[in-house]
């Protein structure tokens, strides 16, 4: 992938009208068709000639490409959620409902080193779409209007995004954007919509600030995901998986349902299953590279929302804002973004930094002095649950220093009050 020179993209930034290429224009209507892979060479050679709003759409087709991806994956060897969205769009359907994609009635095996690939190509898939997302802040300013859940994305693996594989349809009527209803769907407590009553509007205009969001957003989901290949996790999937792929073949498949202890079957096997899965969270580090590079992600993450922020309050436009600046208008009800809730989120950013620097430390219940995470991050060669939870794992990183405390987040819990997790899901 080329990166452009930085200079080149600013002065054609300052020559050139704010305009869409082909790739931004098409955009939407490839999103609702879920043909966006169809475009993507074009896409990619429109992005090389420093269109950007091409460069936003090809970080778009490798995100949802990789989420793609790992559902295919994950119906392929039959994995089980729960009834969550989220859990659906991410591990692949196997629940009935407004959906309508089924389950997987004949999954394949799955080994361990099957599912570290499945994972680390989901992981290689987010930073290829950073970086263009990266790429479509430099430039042209551009707007693209797009209905998200209108958006279709294929779960069942079958190659072809259908009209049920929309993000509304699997969303439904969960509150996903705030109070924002979905197209088609019934009101919240189960009524209808009046044929008098006027649509929500749906549609976000995305732009060049919007880009650098989606940029921090790659990170936020590939962090935990390396921090878990970071580890040899192979006790961990063969002795609880097995609740996770119930028909791929894993060694505890068939024990499944045992001998009563307490309560029925059924539930003393999962609920022994949970405590032998506790106890294999005993994970040894085997690419300490990948766990020091844990903390760049984290890192990464607070820049690109300081990045995201400096875009945001440049705008001076105001047109169906993902995330609106204070003389922007929030197109989620009853979430304001003030000039205070925007000084909160960068001294919260901040905070976050100083932890991650080991400048500030994470507080632990047994000692009186804190945890240095940038320590563990660094010098770590096992991660043991219970006894990092207990004290005595924890001792090589427990240093004195100044440890964070309520009076740390002040600003941010008075500026976000009981909305502190909509707020920072909302700003990434």
């Amino acid at each position: 992938m080329r990166q452009w020179p930085i200079a080149t993209a600013i002065l054609l930034a300052m020559a050139l009208p704010a305009a869409a290429s082909e790739a931004g224009d098409m955009l939407a209507q490839r999103l609702y068709d879920g043909t966006l892979a169809e475009g993507y060479d074009d896409t990619i050679r429109l992005c090389d000639e420093y269109n950007s709003d091409a460069c936003f759409a090809a970080g778009l087709s490798e995100f949802l490409g990789g989420i793609e991806a790992l559902s295919r994956a994950m119906y392929r060897h039959g994995a089980t959620t729960p009834s969550t969205p989220v859990a659906a769009l991410l591990l692949g359907m196997d629940m009935m409902g407004e959906t309508g994609v089924p389950g997987n009635s004949s999954p394949e095996p799955l080994s361990y080193a099957q599912l570290r690939t499945i994972l680390g190509d989901f992981v290689f898939a987010l930073d290829t779409a950073r970086a263009h997302f990266e790429m479509a802040d430099i430039g042209t300013g551009y707007v693209i209007t797009i209905d998200p859940l209108k958006v279709r994305v294929d779960l069942d693996g079958d190659g072809t995004a259908e009209a049920v594989e929309t993000l509304g349809a699997l969303l439904g009527s969960v509150n996903a954007f705030g109070g924002m209803a979905a197209p088609d769907a019934s009101q919240a407590g189960g009524k209808d919509k009046t044929p008098d009553s006027e649509p929500t509007d749906t549609t976000i205009g995305f732009d060049n600030a919007d880009a650098i969001w989606f940029a921090g957003y790659t990170q936020v989901v590939a962090a935990p995901i390396d921090l878990l290949l970071a580890h040899d996790f192979s006790d961990f999937f063969s002795t609880f998986l097995h609740r996770v792929f119930p028909k791929a073949g894993l060694p505890m498949q068939e024990y499944s349902t045992g001998g009563t202890l307490f309560m029925d079957a059924d539930s003393d096997s999962y609920i022994a299953d949970l405590i032998a899965a506790i106890h294999t969270v005993d994970f040894p580090v085997i690419d300490a590279a990948r766990l020091a590079g844990v903390r760049d992600r984290l890192k990464s993450i607070t820049a690109l929302s300081r990045q995201n922020w400096k875009s945001i309050l440049a705008e001076t436009d105001d047109n169906r804002e993902l995330v609106p600046s204070p003389r922007q208008t929030s197109i989620v009800p009853d979430m304001a973004v003030t000039e205070k809730t925007v000084a909160a989120w960068m001294t919260t950013l901040d905070t976050f930094d100083q932890i991650l620097d080991g400048k500030l430390l994470v507080p632990h219940w047994r000692f009186d002095q804190g945890f240095d995470l940038k320590a563990y991050f660094e010098t770590a060669s096992e991660t043991d649950l219970v006894l990092l939870i207990s004290g005595s794992a924890a001792l090589p990183y427990i240093k004195p220093g100044p440890i964070a405390d309520a009076q740390s987040f002040a600003e941010a819990n008075e500026a976000f009050g009981a909305d502190w997790l909509n707020y920072a899901f909302w700003f990434n």
